[in-house]
Order: structure tokens, then C-alpha cells, then sequence
């Protein structure tokens, strides 16, 4: 649909269009107290990041859920770019899949962006009894007007990777996208791609497996997923699955934005492997690895050996570049990807991690460093954990990054995230060049909130962005 369009809907044209969009004033954060020892329930932080604000790095707002214990996570939108062409839509509420309680809040953000207000609570027995699915992750707009929801398990937490189907307008629960018993052993992310009439989902573990922590001996018992499930997204039925070398645990999924394309990468956070996935002349689809992230020996860890553990990646709108963050290494990384296939690092930032110096971790043996980094201090504060959740400005300039992965993990690799709280911090990109800095007056510390030490997680701003839009 042409730009000048009497009224559009949300959203916009392209991502080419996306990247001249307004700079963002505020994100929404969610905030988790479950496995920290207080007892209060997890809520949707509003922060301000306008520069020209006076509450510049402040939540200027908290929007606490009625229940305790949810494990708020990712969050996505009623409706986004798939929906430009539609005048009707508008872009005003944010829906919150809960990992663990499975239910799924809809806050009005439309009303008043500033001071988020609960919209709707969809309960766990709705998602059972239409879906037989839990343990909710991913959120993606349809150009349908529906919403999609991926899903991690059954109720009881046995794998179960498959959909739940959401009223765009009720947000009432329509039942499974996928067809009747054709969901996928695992679940975690998923894209889709209309114009190659493709979804690919990822898979975590279990959520039985997955739930209380990491045990290494569940990897060896094969518990962990590795493989890519690559759907006809008009049919809603597995047309391919695909056995991932060296990708243990395949996270985040993003295909490029340009919707004509036929490829995009998956992070494989054990393994800690970028994959590119494609399209075949005869209309299979492959995966090769393209970046591997080498392990450190290591001594005072659970294992011999520390992967990276490449927890969330990013492609700028303009697909150039692809950011990704080893939560356990405690680097952020941007690569080149104007030649997909040979991804070329041009930024890298430690920001935290388990291999600091000080710490009580030695590296034996590094591949890639030549000493340990320093402990990441800012604004007097020193930052607990690792870069996680990643989020960039829609010109590509700025990036965002909160410290928290998932609660029981978070107890069990970085203790100190817990008694400490996550933060927000911001990065300034080079796109010219490439390249990272931090912005060293940037801080937004979950370690002050009134109730105590709150884990920030996943960031979205209003008008959309690149990982919430797709395009048609």
C-alpha cells in the first residue's frame, strides 16, 4: 500500500519507512518479583528515556498485576505493521503472556501511554480448556487482526510447542492456530513470512525441565531442544523439520524485515551459535552456521567449559546489522550481515558477566581474550548479571538492554541479580561504520524500586519496533 494513504493503519509501510519514525520518549518494561523472595506481584514498568525529559532514566510509572507469581516475559502488540492497510486498527494495547501462571494480561497503553492501565485478564483454564497449552511465550499480530501466542507445553509441563489464537478485538480465546494435534514436540519463538507462505518456531526444553533451573545432565539426556520447525503458514501444519548443527537450545528467531526475503538467523544459546536459515531453490529450507561464539575454560563454574549463551538477537530495519548478547560471557556484539552468509563483527561491549575480573570465576583458556574484563560500573552503580534483552532505536542508533533472563535462572547463574536488581542501560551505534559505546549517563537501576529488587526484562516501545513489527 502506497505511504499516502488518506488514513493508514498501525504501524508503518516498510521497515525502510520504520527507521524515520519518531525517537522513542518511553519504553514499557516488565518487572518480575517471582524467585526473588518478595512477595508482590510483577508489573509493567513505564520508563522515560527522552533526553530533554526531567525524569530522563526514571520509571515514571508501575502497573502491578492482580496475582502473584506470574513470571511476566516478553509482550506484544494487538496489532502492528502487518495491519498498515487497515484504517480500522490502532495500535493501544499491549498484551503480557505469562511464562509460568500461563495467563495473558491486555493493558491498555492507547488511553494514556504514560500511566498503562489493565484492559483484560485471560486465566490459565481458558488457555487449558480451549488450547490444552501453557507456559506462554512469543506474542505476533496477524494481518487477520488475530493475535498468535506460542506456547511452551501442555498445562501439566510436558513439551507441547504449539499456538494459541487470540480475538483481536474480544482478545476472547478462539483456540489453537495450528491444526488439531499438530503441534511441535517443543516451543519457544516463532516468525512467520507471508510472502513465502512460511513460520519457523524454535524450542526451548520443557517446561518440567526448564522450569527450576539448569541441570547440565539434562543436555546429556537430550532434553534440550535443536531443532527448527518450519510451518506452511496458510495450511497452519509442520512441513519441515530442521536438525540443527551445534544448535543447542535455539532461542530468538528473526527473518530479515524486508518481507520479499527468504533467510534470517536464529541465536542457539547453549551452543552459542548464530544460524542462518534459507530458503532452497526447491523450496526446502536449510540452516547453516555462520558465527560460533568459543567457550572459555574455565575454573570456579558449575562446567569446565562457559558458553557465551546467546540469549536474545536483533536485525536493524535495514537488515545491515545483527546484534546479539552472551549473557554469560557479558558481551553485546553487532555484526555486518550485508553478506548474510559471513556475518563480520564490527562492535563488541562487555557489560557485566560471569567472567569479570575479581569475580569468582578464572579463565584458564580464552580464544578471544587476551585478561579477564573489568567489572562494569555505572553511575556509581556495579551491574550485576549480564547483557540480556535487546532492543533498538528504529533509526538503528540507540540500544537498550536490560540484565534479566528468566527468574530461576537468574538465582542460579548471577545470584547477586537477585539481592541487586537488573538495569537498563543504553548503547550508542555506529552505523556508519559500526561499532558501540556506552552512554555512561544512561542508568535506569531496578535495584532502587520501592518494593525492592525488581528483574527487568523485555523492552517495547510504543509505536512498535524491530522485533515486535512484521511486514506483509
Amino acid at each position: 500500500m502506497a505511504t499516502r494513504c488518506g488514513k493508514c493503519g498501525p504501524g508503518y509501510a516498510t521497515p525502510l519507512e520504520a527507521m524515520r519514525g519518531p525517537r522513542e520518549e518511553i519504553v514499557y518494561v516488565p518487572c518480575i518479583y517471582r524467585n526473588t523472595g518478595i512477595e508482590a506481584p510483577d508489573y509493567l514498568a513505564t520508563v522515560d528515556v527522552d533526553p530533554k525529559s526531567p525524569q530522563y532514566c526514571q520509571v515514571i510509572h508501575r502497573l502491578p498485576m492482580p496475582n502473584l507469581k506470574d513470571e511476566l516475559h516478553h509482550s506484544g502488540w494487538n496489532t502492528c505493521s502487518s495491519c498498515y492497510g487497515d484504517s480500522t486498527k490502532s495500535r493501544s494495547k499491549l498484551v503480557l503472556p505469562c511464562l509460568i501462571s500461563s495467563r495473558i494480561y491486555v493493558v491498555d497503553v492507547g488511553t494514556e501511554p504514560r500511566a498503562p492501565k489493565l484492559h483484560k485478564v485471560i486465566e490459565p483454564k481458558d488457555v487449558h480448556a480451549k488450547c490444552d497449552l501453557g507456559y506462554l511465550h512469543t506474542s505476533h499480530c496477524l494481518a487477520s487482526g488475530e493475535l498468535m501466542i506460542s506456547a511452551l507445553g501442555d498445562p501439566k509441563g510436558n513439551g507441547k510447542g504449539g499456538f494459541v489464537l487470540l480475538d483481536g478485538e474480544t482478545f476472547e480465546v478462539k483456540g489453537t492456530w495450528e491444526q488439531p494435534g499438530g503441534a511441535a514436540p517443543l516451543g519457544y519463538d516463532f516468525w512467520y513470512q507471508p510472502r513465502h507462505n512460511v513460520m519457523i518456531s524454535t524450542e526451548w526444553a520443557a517446561p518440567k525441565v526448564l522450569g527450576e533451573g539448569f541441570n547440565p545432565a539434562d543436555v546429556e539426556a537430550g532434553l534440550y531442544g535443536s531443532h527448527l520447525y518450519v510451518w506452511d503458514w496458510q495450511r497452519r501444519e509442520t512441513v519441515q523439520t530442521l536438525t540443527l548443527q551445534d544448535g543447542l537450545i535455539p532461542l530468538e528467531i528473526r527473518f530479515l524485515h524486508n518481507p520479499a526475503a527468504a533467510q534470517g538467523f536464529v541465536g542457539c544459546a547453549l551452543s552459542s551459535t548464530i544460524q542462518r536459515f534459507f530458503k532452497n531453490e526447491g523450496g526446502t529450507w536449510s540452516a547453516e552456521k555462520v558465527i560460533q561464539v568459543p567457550p572459555k575454560k574455565v575454573k570456579g563454574w558449575m562446567l569446565p567449559e562457559m558458553p557465551g549463551l546467546i540469549t536474545d538477537i536483533l536485525l536493524s530495519l535495514d537488515d545491515r546489522f545483527l546484534y546479539f548478547s552472551n549473557w554469560l560471557h557479558g558481551d553485546l556484539r553487532q555484526y555486518d550481515i550485508s553478506a548474510p552468509q559471513r556475518p563480520r563483527l564490527t562492535g563488541q561491549l562487555f557489560l557485566g558477566g560471569s567472567i569479570v575480573k575479581g569475580g569468582p570465576v578464572q579463565v584458564l583458556e580464552d580464544q578471544e581474550l587476551k585478561s579477564q574484563p573489568e567489572p562494569l560500573v555505572v553511575k556509581g552503580k556495579r551491574v550485576a548479571g549480564g547483557p540480556q534483552m535487546i532492543q533498538l532505536s528504529l533509526d538503528g542508533k540507540r540500544l537498550y538492554v536490560t540484565t534479566s533472563l528468566y527468574s530461576a535462572w537468574d538465582k542460579q547463574f548471577y545470584p547477586d541479580l537477585i539481592r541487586e536488581g537488573s538495569v537498563m542501560l543504553q548503547i550508542d551505534v555506529d552505523t556508519v561504520k559500526g561499532g558501540l559505546t556506552l552512554n555512561p549517563n544512561f542508568l535506569v537501576d531496578f535495584g532502587k524500586e520501592p518494593l525492592g529488587p525488581a528483574l527487568a526484562h523485555e523492552l517495547r516501545y510504543p509505536g512498535g519496533d524491530c522485533s515486535s513489527d512484521i511486514w506483509l
